[in-house]
């Protein structure tokens, strides 16, 4: 019989999270264990190294962090830089104290320079200013792929980092004010559909092309990721550079993400652009090359995605009301 693996979700209520439980409950071989946040404080170093002491945990999987929009992270910058870098040092560390091997990594695309060039490869790592918006929640997500490197160098580790695109999908959050592009736009068509709106205006021009990466996706690419054999992993990465870019490799203009909403939702309506209002980025699109060299390749395509995450929300919106 196959040794059962206890595997250490941090984050599990998450949207990450929660995808990955999802998908290792289909391992019989797997026993995941996750504490909620009144269980486990991860800000508590001794009481997450007394987890782990207690739990022998065999895989983590570090998908836990405090996370928000550019309103969050403008007005709560020390809030972000403290909580992620604490969460995250403390889980490595205590995984490393217990004899953990094995550990994932969940990293942003905003760990890259605001102007790297498109699309974005690993080597842009470090290159040049990060976008002040979020800088200080980069920082962090920076330093758990240095730390994660720093383990492996030193200790002979094999702590992995994936950074994910722009992602979306079931427990997205749908907030009507710090939600992101996708659950704010299905929110707001639905809303539209309901009230028998004429129109819907979105902010911008429409034409920067921005990537998506359905969550369930990202899971089952986190879960490849960390239990590749050592030998194919470092064959395609570096020691100093083994983070890996996680995404579709697909982009789409904003134009093209509302049209697809609007057919989703099944609004009727006018849909107008108000050039008006900042665009940001012409472009952000992830490199993905390097993943798919290691053999994994995204497999739900936007509209089905988009198919998914809104039947989601509407058979959980009463959730987002209270």
């Amino acid at each position: 019989m196959k040794k059962i693996m206890r595997v250490f979700v941090a984050g599990h209520n998450g949207m990450v999270g929660s995808a990955i439980v999802r998908q290792l409950s289909a391992n019989k071989n797997v026993q995941i264990i996750t504490r909620t946040r009144a269980e486990l404080d991860l800000t508590n170093q001794q009481a997450v190294l007394e987890f782990f002491k207690t739990e022998k945990i065999d895989q983590v999987y570090l998908a836990a962090a405090k996370v928000g929009g550019i309103v969050a992270n403008n007005t709560y910058p020390a809030d972000f830089i403290y909580q992620n870098l604490t969460i995250q040092n403390n889980i490595i560390h205590s995984a490393h104290l217990c004899g953990v091997q094995d550990l994932l990594f969940l990293g942003s695309s905003c760990i890259y320079p605001k102007l790297a060039e498109q699309p974005m490869t690993e080597h842009a790592l470090l290159t040049g200013i990060l976008e002040p918006t979020n800088e200080p929640y980069a920082i962090a997500k920076i330093a758990g792929i240095k730390m994660c490197e720093s383990y492996n160098r030193q200790y002979a580790r094999n702590y992995r980092s994936v950074m994910p695109t722009n992602l979306y999908g079931t427990h997205d959050n749908f907030h009507p004010e710090n939600s992101h592009v996708i659950p704010a736009l299905l929110r707001r068509f639905h809303e539209a559909k309901l009230n028998g709106d004429k129109e819907v205006i979105a902010w911008g021009s429409g034409k920067p092309m921005r990537e998506f990466l359905y969550v369930d996706d990202m899971a089952a690419a986190s879960i490849y990721v960390m239990n590749l054999e050592q030998s194919v992993y470092e064959e395609n990465t570096e020691p100093m550079l083994s983070h890996i870019n996680v995404g579709s490799g697909v982009d789409y203009t904003i134009r093209e993400l509302v049209e697809t909403i609007a057919k989703v939702v099944g609004f009727e309506g006018e849909i107008k652009f108000d050039a008006t209002k900042p665009d940001g980025a012409p472009r952000k699109l992830m490199n993905v090359e390097r993943l798919e060299s290691l053999g994994w390749q995204y497999s739900i395509a936007l509209e089905k995605g988009l198919e998914l995450a809104y039947k989601w929300f509407v058979d959980n919106q009463e959730e987002f009301r209270k």
